[in-house]
């Protein structure tokens, strides 16, 4: 991380979510679950812990990332990767 981002980072203070039990999460998720990495990332927890929009964020992404279109499933994970890294956003 730059140190620009550093500092950006140490000025502002952190909010506080109650995040659920990674155990919980994992227990929710199927085995063969394209983004089942052993444990649940941080995104997924902060998405299980809104009971109203996580939900719908979810629904949104599956639809970007997994239905038919004009870009490859491939080509959409380098597209979210790449976005993710422009914005210092580490998950």
């Amino acid at each position: 991380m730059g140190e620009q981002a550093q500092g950006n980072r140490e000025q502002v203070e952190a909010a506080y979510v109650e995040l659920p039990d990674p155990a919980l999460i994992a227990a929710s998720r199927p085995a063969d679950h394209p983004y089942n990495f052993g444990s649940p990332t941080g995104m997924s927890r902060l998405l299980m812990a809104h009971p109203r929009i996580g939900p719908a964020f979810l629904g949104l992404f599956s639809q970007i990332m997994f239905e038919p279109g004009a870009l490859s499933r491939q080509e959409r994970e380098f597209v979210a990767a790449v976005t993710a890294s422009v914005q210092n956003c580490f998950y």
